[in-house]
């Protein structure tokens, strides 16, 4: 027996298109559903505000107990002033220009985006890393570009110095490399030097704060070179002590630069996680990173000291 089709008859018909009609809508608007979430994902939900990048990466090398309390402070700071945001990494995956992807179906041929930031999104770095990080040559590259052609900031906290040791354009940028910290942890006698920087105006003159000084090699630091901020008093600690190389009394704990059009400040107190909350520490760092950010204007002035 032949098996024939039935012709759809006009009633059959209309419904079928209007049917269609209907899927058809509901297609659209979920695909206007999914354009418009897409859309959200990728709008920036800070935008117009600063953003600055922390990283406290320390995989490669000493672990500070401070340095998640010392994320957390500068997050804080510039969530309550309103002046910059804060994305908070322990890696330094965010360290290029380029294109950034995970893995899996994140990965550069997978199937799902990625939201993740490069440095053109930043305007300045806050680094409280140390040990020589895994850094590939396109990502120092990028990171020099960031920091002397792009002008943009870059702050390093206390271990900075402790860093990059085979990559000598680091330091150059950075302004000095450690060589080591002969008194440990103590009361150091502090010396403001340019009290007119925007995070030395709230300190007296002379003050003493509990903390570890970092004393720099000879080499690539140059008074010529940094603007030093604030010093340790020679006149107060014991010079021969075990492991002080510097011979010239000259041991800074603050300083700024100019990195071509970028800004640049170090500074060594940040060791103990209890630096992170004086309020002192706390107003000096947030200036840093304003100035850092171009927020507020200071020129560096490197000088002798006095």
């Amino acid at each position: 027996m032949e098996n024939r089709q039935k012709a759809p008859n006009r009633r059959s018909f209309v419904g079928g298109l209007a049917a269609a009609v209907v899927c058809s809508g509901i297609a659209g608007k979920d695909a206007s559903a999914q354009s418009a979430q897409q859309a959200t994902q990728t709008a920036d939900p800070f935008a117009g505000k600063k953003k600055l990048l922390a990283i406290g990466d320390v995989h490669t090398g000493y672990q500070h107990d401070s340095v998640s309390h010392a994320l957390a402070t500068i997050e804080q700071m510039g969530r309550r002033s309103g002046d910059y945001i804060t994305y908070i990494r322990t890696d330094t995956q965010l360290i290029t220009k380029d294109k950034v992807y995970g893995t899996g179906k994140y990965a550069a041929s997978g199937t799902r985006s990625v939201n993740a930031k490069n440095l053109d999104y930043f305007d300045a770095i806050f680094f409280y890393g140390l040990g020589e990080e895994d850094l590939s040559d396109k990502q120092k590259s990028d990171l020099l570009s960031f920091v002397h052609d792009d002008g943009k900031g870059f702050v390093g906290a206390h271990s900075a110095i402790d860093a990059f040791y085979s990559w000598p354009e680091y330091g150059q940028m950075v302004g000095a490399y450690f060589d080591n910290h002969p008194w440990g942890v103590l009361d150091a006698p502090i010396i403001v030097e340019e009290p007119s920087f925007p995070g030395m105006r709230h300190l007296p003159r002379e003050f003493r704060i509990r903390d570890e000084i970092y004393v720099p090699t000879t080499t690539p630091y140059s008074r010529k070179e940094v603007d030093v901020l604030a010093r340790m008093d020679a006149s107060k600690v014991d010079l021969t002590v075990r492991d002080l190389h510097r011979t010239d009394r000259d041991f800074p704990v603050a300083w700024v630069k100019k990195y071509g059009k970028g800004n640049v400040f170090y500074s060594t107190f940040g060791h103990p996680d209890a630096a992170w909350d004086d309020a002192k520490i706390q107003k000096m760092y947030f200036e840093a990173i304003r100035w850092a950010l171009g927020l507020v204007d200071y020129t560096p002035r490197p000088h002798p000291i006095a």
